[in-house]
């Protein structure tokens, strides 16, 4: 007696439930073949792109791009492990959790993924310590490197008109222009803390202002700070 495995059987389930849209897309392909046997989704120039299902020995839910696992998706191999989280061309890439069973109990490692290997855990988003007369502030990672700058606006324009400036930082050796301050060479965790005096929006009186923050992920940093 032939037994029919989980995979055949969610295949054949499929099959019965939407027989329309599977022969509607015969010709759309997935250029992974552990999950080429049966794609279910939408379609580009005879690519799975969009939204889909695919199921080989290997099953993936989620997002395509011109025939491989692109976006958010959840792939879930014969042997039993998944990976949920980001994909780029086929690879896991960015962040996700690997779930398989070690020594009959479920582990899960959640972190960063470039290129199908896990790099690390997911680094901690710059934190807050305190804020004195800031509307709005920003931190934008620029890629690799050791490097944060700050610049200030008033009004959405540069604002030089900084009165008593002091900066503290953990690191780094300091460079300056009008509206900007930038420290180089730092080492992270990077911690600073920066006060000056700044004319508020209507121009009729100076206000004090505190900022200071803490960033522990290593890079180029951009810090914007909008006061009131």
């Amino acid at each position: 007696m032939l037994i029919a495995t989980k995979n055949q059987l969610f295949i054949l389930f499929l099959a019965l439930l939407f027989p329309l849209g599977i022969a509607g897309q015969e010709k759309c392909k997935v250029l992974v073949p552990e999950i080429a046997g049966q794609y279910m989704g939408k379609c580009k120039k005879g690519l799975a792109h969009g939204k889909g299902t695919a199921i080989g020995t290997d099953r993936y839910v989620g997002s395509f791009k011109k025939g491989y696992p692109n976006g958010q998706g959840t792939y879930t191999w014969s042997t039993g492990e998944v990976y949920d989280g980001e994909w780029l061309e086929g690879e896991r890439h960015g962040i996700g959790t690997y779930s398989y069973t070690q020594d009959g109990e479920p582990v899960g490692m959640t972190g960063v993924w470039k290129e199908d290997k896990y790099i690390g855990p997911v680094p901690e988003k710059p934190k807050v310590l305190a804020s004195t007369s800031i509307e709005k502030y920003t931190f934008t990672r620029q890629g690799d490197g050791n490097q944060v700058v700050i610049n200030f606006y008033l009004s959405g324009n540069n604002n030089s008109d900084l009165e008593n400036f002091s900066a503290a930082v953990t690191s780094g050796s300091v460079f300056e222009s009008p509206g900007r301050v930038g420290f180089e060479s730092v080492s992270f965790p990077f911690t600073c803390k920066v006060s000056y005096s700044s004319w508020n929006k209507t121009g009729t009186n100076r206000v004090y202002t505190r900022f200071e923050f803490q960033i522990t992920q290593p890079g180029n940093w951009v810090v914007n700070l909008n006061n009131n």
